[in-house]
């Protein structure tokens, strides 16, 4: 039809309404919330660890130039940015209950942890098997897909198990990520590095509880990382004592990592024990 003021095509009046409110009339399903943006900050940190690892580390040594080996300013970035996404993996838990959250808010988070720590610590690993002096590169891959499943069946998991309120089953995969690059920036000898690598993998998948990051605790592993982050720039820049701090930190991480679950498992068997006491007591006449 014509407007007859401005010889111009007239749209009725609904139809230009309807394609105004496309936005409004969009699925929820597919609306981006805070959480969510969070979530793909986490995803990107992934991916650029991964980027790092192989234009810092890996390739230098392939063409044989002097950053050849475990290039300290390369491998303090990846750590750093797979701190990043643990960053924004606890902020957009908490942002996600403060807040609304999508319906694919947690489909969101299970890809982007599977990125950032799934896929880059094993390629991490894997690198460092082919770079590392007295490393075995089919052996250290095979490690690599052993972190890397365990992170997958651990989110599969995860989405699937429903747990008691603030506890994780299996050392969360931000945790798990964190201690394997620690456990590959100590330089052990390679045996024992492949062993304590295998080890989190293994916990990563066990049925040891974990706390949730909440209140202080989210609190004391943020300020944790922050930690973090600055004995890897102070390593990076060959600080006055740099490579010791690093690994006291590192050390830490993985005594952590150990002993988290000998807490969880007495305190499972305290309770079990207990249990057992008051059912006892409960049977004497």
């Amino acid at each position: 039809m014509i407007d007859p003021d401005t010889q111009a095509d007239w749209v009725p009046e609904s139809a230009d309404d309807g394609a105004g409110d496309d936005a409004q009339d969009m699925p929820l399903s597919m609306r981006l919330s805070i959480a969510d943006t969070l979530t793909l900050g986490n995803a990107t940190c992934g991916f650029m660890a991964v980027y790092f690892t192989t234009t810092g580390i890996l390739i230098p040594h392939l063409t044989g130039s002097d950053e050849s080996g475990m290039a300290r300013h390369s491998a303090a970035t990846t750590v750093i940015l797979m701190l990043m996404a643990a960053v924004f993996d606890l902020f957009d838990g908490l942002v996600a209950r403060k807040l609304r959250s999508s319906p694919m808010g947690a489909e969101l988070d299970n890809l982007s942890d599977l990125i950032s720590f799934g896929l880059a610590p094993a390629y991490f690993v894997l690198v460092y098997g082919m770079v590392a002096d007295d490393a075995h590169q089919r052996v250290s891959a095979l490690a690599a897909i052993v972190v890397l499943l365990a992170v997958v069946l651990r989110l599969a998991r995860f989405s699937c198990v429903t747990l008691k309120d603030g506890m994780f089953q299996g050392m969360p995969s931000p945790f798990g990520a964190l201690t394997v690059v620690s456990i590959v920036l100590l330089e052990l000898p390679f045996v024992p590095t492949l062993l304590a690598i295998v080890g989190v993998a293994w916990l990563m998948v066990s049925r040891v509880e974990y706390p949730k990051p909440r209140g202080v605790l989210a609190v004391a592993m943020l300020g944790w990382i922050v930690a973090a982050m600055g004995l890897l720039a102070a390593w990076a820049f060959d600080a006055p004592g740099g490579k010791l701090l690093l690994q006291t930190g590192c050390a830490l991480q993985v005594v952590l990592g150990a002993v988290i679950p000998l807490f969880a498992t007495a305190r499972r068997v305290n309770t079990f024990r207990g249990n057992r006491r008051e059912a006892r007591a409960a049977q004497l006449p």
